[in-house]
């Protein structure tokens, strides 16, 4: 059990900047919960993967990046590396994916 983990996110249909505090629901295999991001760890290209800015103030539309997020209540999430089909997930705000 942890209190964080460490998430590569990809943003896409988001209007606006993310910054640290915000606080989208996570819906991860059947458990829907809101997860507060703590720290955006580093901006990557998507497509090579390579590190293009070390820990950013925001992230917005079309960025991938690592971040820290907090769940507010108990979640499981698998390790992408370890099992693939059960790593993944997907941000939701205002009812949008």
């Amino acid at each position: 059990q942890t209190k964080s983990f460490d998430a590569q996110v990809i943003i896409m249909n988001h209007g606006g900047k993310i910054a640290k505090g915000y606080c989208p629901v996570v819906d991860c295999h059947t458990a829907h919960v809101a997860c507060r991001i703590t720290n955006i760890k580093q901006k990557m290209d998507r497509r090579t993967g390579k590190v293009t800015e070390m820990n950013p103030e925001y992230i917005s539309n079309g960025d991938a990046a690592i971040v820290t997020m907090a769940p507010s209540k108990p979640l499981c999430v698998e390790s992408f590396t370890e099992y693939p089909p059960l790593g993944r997930f997907i941000i939701r705000d205002m009812k949008k994916t």
